[in-house]
């Protein structure tokens, strides 16, 4: 089993948070995304999306997606666990796990994609205008996200999950989109700071 990893990209690095919150480890194959690897016949021949992380199985057998590669290393390994537990801890974990992808970390990454001079190469066409129209989406769903937060520690309840890994990995990609966290924010802010303060955050 090798994993295929692209370094600090925000999906590479949810499935390594994973890891090390299940205490797993996986050999890693380094793949230099700056350099433009993932679009390597290495990986193409692996990702016809020419996408990052990639999951070898020892059978030869492919994971690509990296909420796909968590569910795997889940099934295998649930304990502790991190997409919930019954009925409705599974189901909140999924629809917050969903609404961090969809409504937070996917429109960071189209402000950082269609704005950053170095993605010229990455997105073509590159379009500022989506970029920018990207970051006001940010910032109304981290108003969300702060209201939420008032009333549990954690995205999905007052358990860490899947959805909080999604969430810190989003928080970080602010930056370098260029978006602030506005100072009002403070749940937000509270909950940033426990979830980037687990080792995990540093993997």
């Amino acid at each position: 089993m090798k994993l295929y990893d692209g370094g600090r990209a925000p999906n590479p690095r949810r499935v390594r948070i994973y890891l090390a919150e299940k205490g797993l480890s996986v050999p890693l194959v380094p793949i230099d995304m700056g350099a433009l690897g993932h679009k390597s016949e290495t990986v193409a021949s692996r990702n016809p999306l020419k996408r990052l992380p990639v999951l070898e199985l020892d059978d030869g057998t492919i994971l690509t997606e990296s909420i796909a590669i968590c569910r795997y290393f889940e099934e295998l390994n649930p304990e502790p666990p991190m997409f919930g537990t019954g009925a409705l801890g599974k189901a909140l974990v999924e629809m917050w796990q969903r609404r961090m992808e969809l409504n937070f970390l996917a429109v960071v990454a189209n402000a950082f994609r269609h704005i950053h001079p170095a993605m010229k190469e990455w997105e073509i066409p590159q379009i500022p205008e989506w970029g920018e129209a990207n970051k006001p989406k940010a910032l109304e769903f981290m108003e969300i996200l702060d209201r939420e937060l008032a009333s549990r520690e954690f995205a999905a309840g007052d358990t860490y999950s899947v959805a909080d890994i999604t969430g810190l990995v989003a928080m970080d990609f602010l930056k370098p989109a260029r978006i602030a966290v506005p100072d009002e924010f403070a749940n937000l802010k509270r909950w940033y700071a426990t979830i980037a303060a687990r080792p995990s955050a540093a993997a």
